[in-house]
């Protein structure tokens, strides 16, 4: 065995073990199965241009020569991002753990209750300290929040407002640039007016649906947003307000003065800057709200033992379900960021984060006042962290920057200075030492910080926050760390078993891939830096795009959407720009096949299309005829056709390069969805089906873990006529000459996280990448094979084989009683996360295990399918009391001294042998979303309220 090659370590079945599958499978050679599978036409007739594959220690030695090209400067640039300490126990219990950072969505909640514990802490604190009445469990960054708040306020207009055509939403100029660049890019297609404006002097009118403001504002004033929303509330104007966390420690909370939603980023709680993601953002609003509320929502329920329990609630809201009626298309959250941030509050405790805050505002102020004594100027009134100073800003510039010092100047007789955690007085005599420079005068050093008030009376925080036990419990290294291990105990990950699930992509992030996320080389850089000194990311960042452009056959790539919905949105509003550059701003129908993506058709909504749906014929494929008449009667407006290749069906339609040439010839362009990617690598590829643009999953087919549910990169890639359309930032240069405005906070998105999929690739090599396709599709052919005769597969290709995934139908099994739930619950026993269930066909579940996965795992989990087809044989709708209606059974259950079911303990626990050499027991009995959504507890509410409800 080459004990070097990185691609024996990422796939699962050896050389011997692939040659048992095929034979299982009856062929002969991989090959033979991959031209059984993938229509020829669209196979590729040369291997990928991609460098040499790295050993994983020539990898780490390679990506820390780049991180030492890295300049770290210290930033006290501010603009929404600043240094942060995280503490070790979160870094080393969360951030490096396989536990945390492998698992799934919580859809699954039985066997998710950590996870959503460790989420409804981070609700209870975004609760409590914006003052609001429910949080969701994090977005994408501030600037993503903030539109998505102007889009939930613009939804909920009164009837009246909504008739009279009220569209006009007021920004503050002291809001951060990048979010009123998103704002523009959120707001033009929906037909929403900006008014940007000195919220000071502007005069609301009736004109208005809402308005935003930044508090502090960017420059760091605090302005008075009491008096504001008052104002506002008194003409029926609704108001978001993007708030500085840290700063709430210390300024009364929004919520308290009437604001609608409160929006930010908790990248201060303890997250690295990592060149700008990831961050969990969060977002807060009424009740009133709860469903327009974008992302998802932890809530509180019971088990079937009247337990208490949780799980997502309100899911009914999402964009799955309502498709081109959802108000948003994000279906994801930043939850391993948003863990780490909860993790904070948790470990600090509302003292400790009061010490933080304090120190961060004396500091600034002690700051302030030693440069007032050089003669200089500082013009923020009242401020919390940042001080607007009047003085030559190049001269300055070029002082700091011997110091490796880094400000940020507004202007070139402006320079602000945002002190942060990490700040020290060692710090700040250094930062005295460059404006004794700049002014060529002297005063004292700073021996200590002292305390000053720099905050207005009416604005003092006045009210309690994060009063549950969970935040005054922890605060010691050894209990914080039982804690989370605690927590960790209740979810099921990669690091226990195979997850399968469909359109998911749940394979291995590797260790070496990993590591280099937690050095400050990488961790320590503010997005806005000037662009000498990222030099280490901008060739890590420049590479990644090359290789994601040759892999998807495509010319250009653009890093900065963090989600895959993202990437959606992305590609749409690159597309409306291609066509409006060509005059046919009329072209604003979109295509979009019946088993799309839920997110589909609700990103074309946001991207000012309307969607049009094409059937499905029988088969599970797209009906060409009824594409190619839809496509024939909008040939004068459309836009775009939205496909997913493979289909989400799990089958390369032979059709693709027909359906493709349809669009193209009624002059659409075809935006392709990346999901399925894992499919294509190195076999075919967008450019050569004939897309346009696709977004690429990096949580998916490139190896950024899933983290519970993100963080997500979401990459789109583009053809020649798209490039010059590529989104760009208002600080920092990207995209084409006639890009299309900011679809992200940070000018290359996530970059931190950019640094797994670019350390996957560089791994692999094109061999490698192959390979992994090519094994994805075996183990999936395999597991159709062993299941073969247990289930029916839904869908097939023309030869009769499944592409990475496939769907199995359990339809037929309500005839016993028994619902495709029941599967999924009973799966649990078994020691396996649920293939996707129901979805895209209901009664289904959709299966994918991955390159990563071994024979052994695989017949492991076929095993247990089998084993539960068997047990589905043996009962009957009469009798609903058997082993899967009461699936999943807890440790509790069966120690209990009283068992009156109808089979053994045994049976219930430990079905197959080799459950009981690794069990992992689900911590709560089976769920109860109803009651959770019929009585809303989205914090860590009493147990009285509890009771209440």
């Amino acid at each position: 065995m080459n004990t070097t090659s990185f691609a024996l370590r990422h796939i699962g079945p050896s050389a011997d073990e692939q040659k048992a599958m095929l034979n299982t499978i009856g062929v002969d050679s991989i090959e033979q199965l991959v031209s059984e599978t993938i229509p020829k036409d669209i196979r590729l007739k040369e291997d990928l241009d991609l460098d040499v594959a790295m050993s994983e220690q020539e990898y780490l030695s390679h990506i820390n020569k780049l991180s030492q090209l890295n300049k770290v400067y210290k930033s006290y640039i501010g603009l929404g991002y600043h240094p942060s300490n995280l503490p070790a126990v979160i870094q080393r219990n969360i951030l490096e753990n396989p536990g945390w950072y492998t698992a799934y969505t919580p859809y699954q909640a039985e066997i998710a209750q950590g996870r959503l514990e460790a989420l409804l802490n981070f609700q209870t604190m975004v609760i409590d300290l914006t003052g609001m009445e429910i949080a969701n469990a994090s977005l994408l960054d501030e600037s993503t929040a903030a539109a998505e708040a102007m889009s939930l306020l613009f939804s909920v207009r009164e009837r009246a407002q909504k008739k009279a055509g009220v569209n006009k939403f007021f920004v503050s100029d002291l809001v951060l640039p990048q979010t009123i660049e998103l704002l523009e890019t959120r707001a033009y297609p929906i037909g929403i007016e900006l008014v940007i404006g000195n919220e000071a002097e502007y005069n609301l009118s009736d004109e208005y649906f809402g308005a935003l403001l930044q508090y502090p504002g960017k420059n760091g004033q605090i302005t008075d947003i009491k008096s504001f929303i008052e104002k506002a509330n008194a003409e029926n104007i609704k108001v978001a307000v993007a708030a500085d966390i840290l700063s709430l420690i210390k300024l009364e909370a929004p919520g308290k003065f009437g604001a609608d939603v409160v929006v930010g980023t908790t990248q201060r709680f303890g997250i690295p800057m990592g060149y700008g993601g990831p961050h969990a953002a969060y977002f807060a609003t009424k009740e009133a709200y709860k469903r327009e509320v974008p992302g998802r929502i932890i809530g509180v329920t019971k088990d079937t033992n009247g337990n208490r329990a949780l799980r997502m609630a309100l899911q009914t809201r999402e964009q799955h379900i309502k498709r081109d009626k959802a108000t948003s298309n994000i279906c994801t959250a930043q939850v391993l960021l948003a863990v780490m941030a909860g993790m904070y509050a948790v470990y600090h405790g509302p003292k400790g984060l009061e010490f933080i805050a304090d120190k961060v505002k004396n500091s600034a102020s002690t700051l302030a006042n030693a440069l007032e004594q050089l003669g200089l100027e500082q013009t923020n009134s009242h401020y919390f962290d940042t001080l607007q100073i009047k003085a030559d800003a190049v001269k300055t510039k070029y002082e700091a920057e011997k110091d490796e010092i880094n400000f940020h100047y507004p202007d070139t007789n402006t320079v602000t200075i945002s002190i942060n955690e990490t700040t020290t007085v060692s710090d700040l005599n250094d930062i005295i030492s460059i404006f004794e420079r700049v002014t060529e005068s002297t005063t004292d050093k700073i021996d200590s910080v002292e305390s000053s008030e720099t905050i207005p009376d009416h604005l003092m925080r006045q009210t309690e926050f994060l009063t549950f036990d969970v935040f005054n419990s922890y605060h010691s290294e050894t209990e914080l760390m039982r804690y989370i291990k605690r927590l960790e105990r209740k979810d099921l990950a990669l690091n226990h078993s195979m997850i399968s699930l469909g359109s998911c992509t749940m394979k291995l992030n590797a260790a070496a891939e990993m590591l280099p996320l937690s050095w400050p080389s990488w961790g320590n850089i503010h997005p806005f830096a000037p662009l000498d000194q990222p030099i280490g990311y901008k060739l890590v960042l420049n590479a990644l795009e090359n290789q994601l452009t040759e892999i998807t056959g495509f010319s250009a790539t653009s890093l900065q959407p963090n989600s895959g919905a993202q990437g959606e949105f992305a590609g749409l509003m690159v597309i409306k720009a291609y066509h409006e550059s060509r005059g046919d701003h009329h072209r604003n129908i979109c295509l979009i096949p019946s088993s799309a993506h839920g997110t589909n058709p609700a990103s074309a909504v946001m991207a000012g299309m309307k969607v049009v749906v094409t059937k499905a014929s029988e088969d599970g494929n797209i009906d060409v005829d009824d594409l190619r008449e839809k496509a024939e009667l909008h040939k004068e407006n459309l836009s775009a056709l939205m496909v997913t290749y493979p289909s989400t069906h799990g089958v390369y339609e032979s059709a693709i390069k027909e359906i493709t040439q349809i669009i193209h010839d009624n002059g659409g362009q075809v935006y392709m969805d990346g999901a399925n990617m894992n499919a294509q690598v190195g076999l075919t590829n967008p450019g050569n089906i004939g897309a346009d643009v696709c977004h690429l999953n990096l949580h998916k087919t490139f190896a950024i873990p899933h983290g519970g549910g993100g963080p997500g990169v979401g990459p789109i890639c583009v053809a020649e006529q798209l490039v010059p359309f590529l989104p760009g930032n208002p600080i920092i240069k990207t995209g084409g000459h006639q890009s299309i405005t900011a679809i992200s906070a940070a000018p290359f998105g996530s970059a931190l996280a950019c640094i797994i999929s670019y350390g996957y690739i560089s791994m692999l090599g094109a061999k490698g990448l192959k390979k992994s396709t090519e094994v994805a599709i075996l183990n999936a052919n395999y597991i159709k094979e062993r299941l073969e005769g247990h289930y029916n597969t839904l869908y097939t290709g023309e030869n009769g084989r499944a592409a990475h995934e496939m769907i199995i139908d359990c339809r037929s099994f309500k005839a016993n009683g028994i619902e495709v739930t029941d599967i999924a619950k009973r799966l649990m026993d078994y020691g396996f996360h649920s293939p996707t269930v129901s979805f895209p066909v209901a009664g289904t579940m959709m299966i994918e295990p991955t390159e990563s996965e071994s024979k052994a795992e695989m017949d492991r989990f076929c095993d247990a399918m089998i084993s539960i087809k068997k047990e589905i044989d043996t009962v009957s709708k009469d009798e609903p009391n058997n082993v899967l209606k009461n699936a999943p059974h807890t440790m509790e259950m069966l120690t209990s001294d009283e068992w009156l079911l109808p089979y053994t303990r045994e049976t219930a626990a430990f079905p197959l042998d080799y459950v009981k050499d690794n069990k992992f027991w689900p911590s709560v009995r089976r769920v109860d979303d109803a009651y959770g959504d019929r009585n809303l507890i989205c914090s860590c509410a009493p147990i009285e309220a509890y009771a209440e409800a």
